[in-house]
């Protein structure tokens, strides 16, 4: 029983230093990214502030409320900055489980998931914000105007830009799940129905109730799935060779 427990507690520190560096590489990055906080923010909210009526603008409804935005910021900012790193230590506490000849992979992994979460986001900050934003905006009358709050735009973008992210990862765990077995390109031709069906839900879920953010979203999904079958048979091909 004790020999069991060691490898057990083992696991259990590899996973706590790897997390403590990932904290490490965050907080590194809040500090810098802190000091350009009011940058960023006003980068954040271009998208919205470039289809708002000359006359609005975005308010704060109580007095702490800009102060913890530019810290939300930064920690946001932070996080994305810290993306390697993080994709590092992933793999690296997972290494041991993998053959010699996978663990070549660590490069590839680490830069394709990098790439792909910083592309999603890019994709939701220049293509989706500005229609979505035009269209809720489009609901304004001369008798009611719209007086977003930084909180709820803040909470709003972020969920968007870090939805938009993961979903971007898709091909990378394609190619992961194919490498180890769990699935191949016939098995996701034969979910591909199911798999259209579960990217609308899935945008439902994630992004706001209106129609044209949710397709925004799904599109790329369906796409991106597709990326991902084509990824799958050059993998599967590999493996069996």
């Amino acid at each position: 029983m004790k020999d069991e427990k060691q490898p057990f507690i083992g696991h259990l520190e590899e996973l706590r230093r790897r997390l403590v560096i990932c904290a490490i590489a965050i907080g590194i990055g809040f500090v810098i990214s802190y000091i350009f906080s009011k940058q960023l923010f006003s980068l954040l909210i271009l998208p919205l502030t470039k289809v708002l009526p000359a006359e609005s603008s975005l308010i704060f409804t109580s007095l702490p409320e800009m102060f913890i935005a530019y810290i939300k910021v930064a920690l946001i900012a932070a996080i994305i900055l810290a993306i390697p790193i993080i994709f590092y230590e992933l793999w690296m506490f997972l290494a041991p489980a993998l053959y010699q000849r996978e663990k070549r992979y660590l490069i590839p992994f680490v830069s394709f998931s990098s790439i792909l979460f910083v592309a999603g986001s890019l994709f939701g900050y220049l293509v989706v914000f500005p229609y979505g934003f035009q269209f809720f905006l489009s609901f304004a009358t001369e008798d009611i105007q719209a007086l977003p709050s930084v909180k709820q735009y803040f909470s709003f973008a972020i969920r968007l830009l870090l939805a938009f992210g993961l979903v971007f990862e898709l091909p990378v765990v394609a190619f992961f799940m194919t490498k180890i077995g769990l699935i191949n390109p016939e098995s996701m031709k034969r979910f591909r129905k199911f798999a259209i069906l579960c990217s609308f839900i899935l945008s439902a879920i994630l992004t706001p109730p209106d129609v044209a953010t949710q397709i925004m979203m799904a599109l790329p999904l369906i796409v991106l799935y597709e990326v991902s079958i084509i990824i799958s048979k050059g993998a599967h091909r590999k493996k069996r060779e």
